[in-house]
C-alpha cells in the first residue's frame, strides 16, 4: 500500500507517467497550483507548497528509488517543488494581477531552462547525491536561479505594471 502512495505522490498523482517530457509537464501541471497559492495566500502560500512538496517529495522518493533508477522520469513531485520556488519573490504580486499568465510563462521558462541545464550546483547534486536528497536538489537549485531572474525581470522591466 505505502510503495502504491508514494509512486501517487512521486508523479503527482500521473503526471510523472505522461509519455514523454515529464519534467516538463510536471513543472506545467504545478502552475495552477502556484497561482492558486499566490493568489490566496501571497508568497506564504506558495512556500508552504514548495516546502510540502520538497519535504513529501524526500520522503516518497526514498521508497520510490528502492525500485527505480536514480532519479527516474516519473518522479515529478521535484519539479513541483522546485517551480513553485521560482515564483517565490514575486508571488505577493501575483495577486489580482492582469499580467499574471506572462509571469506564469516566463517563470515555466526560466526554470524549465535553468532544470535542463543543471548549472552549479544543480548539476553537481543532479549527479554526486545519488539518493531522495540529490533528486529533490537539483530542482530546488534550478528554482532558485529561476526565482533570481524572475525577481530582476519584474524589477527591471516591471512586469506587474502599477505595482
Amino acid at each position: 500500500m505505502y510503495k502504491k502512495i508514494a509512486f501517487a505522490l512521486a508523479s503527482f498523482f500521473g503526471a510523472g507517467y505522461f509519455p514523454f517530457a515529464s519534467g516538463t509537464f510536471g513543472s506545467l501541471v504545478t502552475l495552477p497550483f502556484v497561482w492558486w497559492s499566490a493568489y490566496n495566500y501571497g508568497a506564504k502560500g506558495v512556500a508552504v507548497l514548495a516546502a510540502a512538496a520538497f519535504i513529501v517529495g524526500w520522503v516518497v522518493s526514498i521508497e520510490v528509488l528502492k525500485y527505480t533508477k536514480h532519479d527516474p522520469s516519473l518522479i515529478v513531485i521535484d519539479e513541483v517543488c522546485g517551480q513553485s520556488l521560482s515564483f517565490l519573490p514575486v508571488a505577493a504580486m501575483m495577486q489580482g494581477n492582469s499580467h499574471v499568465i506572462l509571469v506564469l510563462t516566463i517563470g515555466f521558462a526560466l526554470f524549465r531552462l535553468f532544470d535542463i541545464t543543471k548549472p552549479f550546483p544543480a548539476g553537481w547534486a543532479d549527479k554526486k547525491l545519488r539518493d531522495a536528497l540529490g533528486v529533490m536538489l537539483d530542482d530546488v537549485f534550478a528554482g532558485g536561479y529561476a526565482a533570481i531572474c524572475l525577481y530582476l525581470i519584474n524589477h527591471y522591466y516591471n512586469l506587474f505594471m502599477g505595482f
